[in-house]
């Protein structure tokens, strides 16, 4: 039987250069190292600031390790004119740059598009940025924070009579990098098949976000219609909410269709007013959501979490119990798909992390390794794969270029 590992990867033969930091664009170059292409993560000496952000082991930030798998790394100070002349050498044999410095930074150390593209042609550049390249706040810092903010995302995140609610994680990072990933793709689609060449890819962080933050722009447009926040409720349809049960566990439900919202009132012991003229519409069952929420919360509220997943599996209404880390991690489905992974690292170790997302029958993604130690590869890129020499690496490393 073929192994995962025999399978060919859709990248295989793509070279990627990822000198970007933190979260967005490091990931649309994991995802890309995922499905096969060779990455190799240039840091300045003093290492990337991810690899200080949150919960360590034995030294070995954890973050780190899942951000940046399945890469080499390297040290290159870009600053430093040495080190801008071997960025250089790289970037002429690589298929995709992945960058995120503040607009003007790389073209001031003298590696911007204008001179990478006259080095190789059909480089594709990917530059994510807070606010993209050019703009009246392109200049300015950005984060994840500011684009969950800015969208309005935050606007209408929260309960009702509370404040804008920001996520625990890097939610606007990470929608943008599954966005930048795509876009990298469709690049590489266009000068592969259609011979169109070498292109950069202006990313701002908050634009992803902003488009799927839903229907927002074209009601305000339309309607003069701002949404507000409202809790776990939509604004289009009901009930669609989470519910405490008796044994004090939460479940979440959504009735989207409209024959979902018939078996679930069905289960719930209130078949009469799905008789109701307006319950036939999600619009409709929008207006009375307190009513139903009532109706479906007071019955979720004296039934164990086991009853109630039991009996609306077996009315095949859409359900499901809120989990924290430690349940999602033996939840049974996702075990048997392989959502969870294992993988060696040489400190910790087996480790668990999220596992490819999207499982492609003939060529999947894999995760070989964790995020690697600062420069372990430094020497394998650039002597064994640049020509310098040992004796010039050792200058480098002494002169802090390295």
């Amino acid at each position: 039987m073929t192994s995962q590992s025999d399978l060919p990867k859709p990248l295989s033969g793509v070279r990627v250069i990822d000198c970007a930091t933190m979260l967005a664009a490091p990931l649309i170059a994991t995802m890309m190292a995922d499905f096969g292409a060779d990455v190799i993560k240039v840091e300045h000496p003093r290492g990337d600031s991810v690899r200080g952000h949150g919960p360590a082991k034995n030294g070995e930030p954890l973050s780190w390790k899942l951000i940046n798998r399945n890469k080499r790394a390297i040290t290159l100070s870009l600053s430093h004119p040495d080190g801008a002349g071997i960025f250089k050498r790289l970037v002429k044999d690589v298929d995709v740059l992945i960058e995120n410095f503040r607009p003007g930074t790389l073209e001031r150390w003298g590696i911007g598009w204008d001179v990478l593209h006259e080095l190789n042609p059909r480089l594709i550049m990917v530059r994510v940025t807070g606010f993209g390249q050019e703009g009246p706040y392109s200049h300015r810092p950005g984060f994840g924070t500011l684009a969950e903010a800015m969208s309005g995302f935050a606007h209408i995140t929260g309960q009702s009579d509370g404040p804008p609610t920001l996520p625990p994680f890097g939610l606007a990072d990470g929608i943008c990098a599954m966005a930048g990933t795509w876009a990298t793709a469709f690049a590489l689609y266009h000068r592969d098949v259609h011979d169109g060449g070498g292109q950069f890819i202006d990313m701002a962080l908050y634009e992803p976000l902003l488009t799927v933050v839903g229907a927002q722009t074209i009601e305000f447009d339309q309607l003069g219609k701002i949404q507000n926040r409202m809790g776990n409720r939509v604004g289009g349809n009901a009930p669609r909410n989470t519910y405490l049960t008796v044994d004090g566990h939460w479940v979440a439900l959504s009735t989207s269709a409209d024959a979902i919202a018939v078996r679930l009132l069905d289960v719930v012991g209130h078949h009469e007013v799905t008789l109701e003229p307006w319950f036939g519409r999600a619009r409709g069952r929008a207006e009375h959501a307190d009513e139903l929420d009532r109706m479906v919360g007071d019955w979720i509220a004296q039934r164990p979490l086991t009853e109630v997943l039991e009996l609306f599996d077996k009315a095949e209404v859409a359900a499901a119990p809120v989990y924290d880390v430690s349940q999602l991690m033996k939840d049974p489905h996702f075990l048997q798909r392989g959502s969870i992974t294992t993988v060696e690292d040489p400190v910790l170790g087996p480790v668990r992390m999220q596992n490819v997302m999207a499982k492609l029958s003939a060529t999947p993604g894999e995760v070989v390794s964790t995020g690697p130690a600062l420069g372990a590869n430094t020497e394998d890129v650039l002597i064994g794969e640049l020509g310098i020499s040992a004796a010039e690496l050792e200058d480098l490393r002494a002169r802090g270029v390295v």
